[in-house]
């Protein structure tokens, strides 16, 4: 690792290069957030450019890989629907009623290409806010759930 990672008094995250060089207010980014959460992290300056890349969060000392998910947790807010619960309409715009990892939502879903595939199991659900939900595994969900999804989908 040829970096340092620490908070400064603003609690902004500061990275000192192998050079010396600090760089405040950096941000950590997931180059794979949904398929590989834990690899392929680019660190990148107020300007957007690349001052680190970390390919496993695992290979990191435990303080710096802490600071990472910490700030990564902050500013990532994607939750994962566990159960759906029922809609309002097969037809859109409709309502939805969901559980999710972080409890139960209601949202509008506004058409079908708000529903889009990450591979065959994998979907992100947007709302009409633009918050974007996680359905990791469809196969997981019951038999209720699996049914609605395949009216929309």
């Amino acid at each position: 690792m040829s970096f340092e990672l620490t908070r400064n008094a603003f609690g902004r995250l500061v990275l000192t290069d192998g050079e010396g060089i600090r760089h405040e207010g950096v941000l950590p980014v997931r180059a794979f957030p949904v398929t590989a959460p834990e690899a392929g992290i680019a660190v990148v300056n107020t300007e957007g450019h690349e001052v680190a890349w970390i390919d496993r969060l695992k290979d990191l000392p435990a303080e710096i890989a802490a600071l990472l998910k910490d700030e990564l947790a902050s500013r990532e807010f994607m939750p994962a629907i566990q159960r759906i619960k029922g809609v309002s309409s097969f037809a859109t715009p409709s309502t939805w009623d969901v559980v999710t990892d972080r409890g139960e939502a209601s949202f509008v879903l506004k058409g079908e290409e708000d529903l889009r595939r990450l591979g065959q199991t994998t979907l992100i659900v947007a709302d009409s806010h633009g918050i974007q939900y996680l359905i990791r595994d469809i196969t997981t969900l019951d038999k209720t759930g699996r049914r609605i999804l395949d009216r929309f989908l």
